[in-house]
């Protein structure tokens, strides 16, 4: 009886409580990074871009990207801080990705219709976003292409900032998720070298 008292207390006990609790983490992580990537989409199809606005896909292009950076800074710091850093990551990551390509495709929809002919067809919102997504995915089927200097202008943007994100920022990600872990004291990389001395 007195064994059965004990159980859970130790640090083996310690270890199944956590069990449970990063499973319910990890499925409120994904379930976050579903619902900002489908209230960020929810904002793209609900705001009024009607490209009315003169010079309205630059605008939406700058202010855009300055948000991508700030909210980047502000995930990074978050995953620092965070009790479950490659959690949090995936979160920061699926905000950033969905923002990143949402921007552009706002400003292809409204360059289509401030400039007519942009395009090598008239972009609906979900034109707009498809060519960004094929752009993205380096697919490019080819039904629609930029035609305008500006589009094209545009287009080179979107794949330079696609190399950096998937490099440079993820690269940033990788490293805020080891600042996170050293913070607790879980970093794996550091504990392997530790036991090879113990052991010499």
């Amino acid at each position: 009886m007195k064994d059965s008292a004990f159980v859970g207390t130790g640090p083996a006990g310690a270890r199944q409580g956590q069990g449970p609790r990063r499973r319910r983490a990890s499925a409120a992580a994904l379930v976050r990074a579903l619902l900002i990537a489908a209230g960020l989409v929810t904002v793209y199809y609900v705001l009024p871009l009607d490209g009315r606005l003169a010079g309205g896909a630059a605008a939406v292009l700058v202010c855009g990207l300055l948000l991508v950076v700030v909210v980047f800074w502000w995930e990074v710091r978050a995953i620092v801080d965070s009790p479950y850093p490659r959690l949090k990551a995936v979160e920061a990551l699926a905000a950033t990705l969905a923002l990143f390509l949402l921007l552009f495709a706002g400003a292809y929809f409204l360059l289509e219709h401030s400039s007519p002919g942009s395009f090598s067809e008239p972009l609906t919102k979900t034109d707009s976003l498809y060519f960004t997504l094929t752009t993205f995915a380096t697919v490019g089927y080819g039904d629609i292409a930029a035609r305008s200097q500006t589009g094209r202008v545009l287009t080179m943007f979107q794949m330079a900032g696609g190399l950096v994100l998937v490099g440079i920022a993820a690269k940033i990600l990788a490293g805020a998720v080891q600042a996170g872990l050293r913070r607790q004291g879980r970093e794996p990389a550091e504990e392997f070298p530790r036991g090879r001395r113990a052991e010499r």
